[in-house]
């Protein structure tokens, strides 16, 4: 039988238009992803809906992989 797999895909992003996005927001995320069995597929970079205000903002997608049970 072929294993299955399920995905799952996160958005990160930094508080501030303009703030650099961190290496160490992402591994943070990936971390906390890991313990559940996720493991990390794509970082890819994207335009984030920003909380304040219409436009977005600079973010990456963060896609996750784990075999299903």
């Amino acid at each position: 039988m072929a294993t299955r797999y399920e995905y799952k895909v996160v958005e990160v992003r930094e508080a501030l238009v303009g703030d650099k996005m961190s290496g160490d927001k992402i591994e943070e995320v990936r971390g906390d992803h890991g313990k559940d069995g996720w493991q990390l597929k794509a970082i890819t970079a994207a335009q984030v809906k920003g909380r304040i205000g219409p436009g977005a903002v600079e973010g990456v997608l963060v896609t996750f992989e784990r075999a299903t049970r």
